[in-house]
């Protein structure tokens, strides 16, 4: 036996089965008190391990054989003062299966090793020992490292067989994903303090699976933890303070170390994640998913703007009709209207016609020249100031009279009614302006008689500040206060009361207006040297006058023409004849007259409503 462990190749194989009692298998004999008991064994063929189970029923049991080396070389290369970088795998000769190997495996690989390498028998066998510097200390090492179970942790967790290799981002890792991340994840799951660790899978997995597997990589639970690299042993300080400074030292270079290996750990699946051909599957369906998402979305608003747009065109077109309809009624309206001025105008003409011909055919019923002269202003007085019904009559009675004197009489008494009429409605205006106004200003009228200039302004107000003005009669009233010059203070009831008045007076409203019109004639005429010139006639109504009988400007006509005012500036040849063609039923004076009123309108609204505003 001495001869064999000489040499320099000499190295045992034992076999042991996992969960016995060690079965040796050894080329030499059992020495001392154990090889009695061995023979004894043998000889029965009762090799039975300390449960009293025999060989063949614990290869029923579990056929899984551990090797154990003893490799001679490798013992005696060992440096018994260095023992804490030993292999102690190695040296208990079960290398290959290292954390895989279970606590009866290394307790066995030692009973072992110390049956064929302890001193005593290595002795007895002529071997010489030397004390302080034995290779049997390294295997004594070995066993009390890897045979308490928090020692072989700390031994584990810095196995220097252990691959700590990241795979990088590359093409090849992506092109071999599966090859190249899937040893390394089974490696590192030994790792794990929870169980059932999964690992990388198979390309057609589901997203649910891949998303639990990164879920629990990326919240991955490490057991180890590298005290076994601690630099100095804390039962070497010689005090307290000592070993307490060196616990922290060892503390702080554990958590490095800890702080390393999460870091290293996260970068692999960092790595893994980059390289996962199933997540850039799953990209490409959440990012098809959202554009059909997007294209369904897309397609629902465009089918609710067409829809919306379908209904607007329907409410258009409906409301066109509607607006065409009450065109074509108000339209037919208008013709209508016109017709009948048209008729009325025919009928008064025709009348009138008739009355000047029945009285020029009868020589005005006289034969004498003046009066003939009396008589023809007497017809055309009556021809202007006669209803239609009346000149009617008025014909009907001449036709039927039996001479020229009966004919006379009848224009003279007619004529005699209209004068009346005109004197009673003169006598009627004057009275009401003597009173001031009529009684009608109520608290705080200034109870004074309204001059000629007041009544002007009184009108001209009016038609600045049509129906619609905000305080309508109080910006009228300040109106005049402004521009009158009779000192009088008017209220806005008072001037309210005399419009109103104004408004049934047309003979005295005719007359003030054509004497206002007249006098301001022969002034002009004495500025400018003319002395012979004839004062035209004004045949406006109270009612136009104050914008009563005249066709309002409708919003859409105020709409056409500030449009036609911004298309043709005043630079434009024929300007206003322009802007009427863009007006219907408007002329070219209408539109004239209407911006003039607008601008006044404009200038006196700012003046007054500042001065209004300004009292309160």
């Amino acid at each position: 036996m001495t001869a064999d462990m000489d040499t320099e190749d000499s190295s045992v194989t034992v076999i042991i089965k996992r969960r016995l009692t060690p079965l040796i298998q050894v080329e030499v004999e059992p020495v001392g008190r154990w090889f009695h008991a061995y023979e004894a064994r043998r000889l029965r063929g009762h090799l039975v391990s300390s449960a009293g189970e025999s060989d063949d029923e614990s290869d029923e049991e579990d056929g899984t054989e551990v090797e154990v080396e003893d490799d001679i070389q490798y013992l005696r290369s060992l440096n018994p003062a260095d023992w804490k970088d030993q292999d102690h795998y190695a040296v208990l000769g079960v290398k290959k299966y290292r954390y895989k190997a279970s606590d009866d495996d290394i307790k066995k690989a030692y009973r072992m090793k110390v049956l064929r390498h302890h001193p005593d028998k290595r002795r007895a066998a002529g071997e010489e020992i030397r004390e302080d510097d034995d290779y049997f200390t390294c295997i004594t090492k070995a066993y009390e490292v890897l045979g308490d179970t928090g020692k072989r942790r700390a031994w584990d967790s810095v196995d220097p067989e252990f691959d700590n290799e990241v795979p990088p981002i590359n093409q090849h890792s992506k092109a071999n994903f599966f090859q190249v991340f899937g040893p390394v994840l089974e490696r590192n799951a030994r790792w794990s303090i929870r169980k059932h660790v999964p690992l990388l899978g198979k390309p057609d997995d589901s997203k649910q699976k891949v998303d639990r597997f990164f879920a629990f990589w990326y919240d991955f639970d490490s057991w180890r933890e590298f005290s076994y690299l601690d630099e100095e042993e804390k039962e070497k300080g010689q005090d307290r303070e000592e070993r307490r400074w060196i616990e922290k030292q060892n503390k702080a270079e554990r958590a490095r170390r800890r702080k390393e290996e999460m870091t290293r750990l996260r970068r692999l699946v960092d790595n893994i994640y980059a390289c996962d051909p199933r997540i850039v599957r799953f990209k490409e369906e959440e990012k098809e998913r959202k554009l059909a998402l997007k294209r369904a979305k897309a397609e629902a608003i465009r089918l609710k703007f067409e829809e919306e747009e379908r209904i607007r065109k329907e409410a258009e077109e409906i409301e066109r009709k509607k607006k065409e309809a009450e065109d074509a009624e108000l339209k037919a309206k208008q013709d209508q209207e016109k017709k009948e001025r048209d008729a009325l105008k025919k009928a008064y003409k025709k009348e009138r016609k008739a009355l000047r011909t029945l009285c020029k055919d009868h020589n005005y019923y006289t034969e004498s020249d003046s009066e003939r002269v009396d008589v023809m202003t007497e017809v055309e007085l009556l021809c202007e100031a006669l209803e239609l019904m009346a000149i009617e009559n008025l014909n009907t009675k001449l036709a039927d009279a039996n001479d020229d004197i009966a004919a006379r009489e009848v224009i003279l008494e007619q004529v005699n009614e209209v004068r009346n009429k005109i004197r009673k409605e003169r006598e009627e205006v004057a009275a009401a302006a003597g009173r001031g106004g009529g009684g009608g200003g109520g608290e705080g009228s200034s109870h004074k008689a309204w001059s000629t200039d007041d009544l002007q302004l009184l009108i001209k107000a009016v038609n600045l500040f049509p129906a619609g003005t905000s305080k309508r009669w109080e910006v009228v009233a300040e109106y005049i206060n402004q521009h009158s010059t009779s000192n009088v203070v008017r209220q806005a009831k008072e001037v309210l009361s005399k419009a109103k008045e104004l408004q049934h007076s047309d003979q005295h409203m005719r007359e003030a207006a054509n004497k206002s019109a007249y006098a301001t004639m022969e002034k002009s005429q004495q500025r400018s040297g003319i002395s012979d010139a004839t004062a035209s006639q004004r045949y406006d109504t109270p009612q136009e006058m104050l914008g009563m009988n005249t066709a309002a400007w409708g919003a859409e006509e105020q709409r056409l023409l500030e449009q036609a005012l911004k298309t043709y500036p005043s630079s434009t040849p024929d300007r206003w004849d322009r802007i009427a063609d863009c007006v219907p039923n408007r002329t070219k004076k209408d539109c004239m007259r209407r911006y003039k009123e607008l601008v006044e309108m404009v200038k006196a609204k700012k003046a007054a409503q500042a001065a209004a505003a300004g009292k309160k």
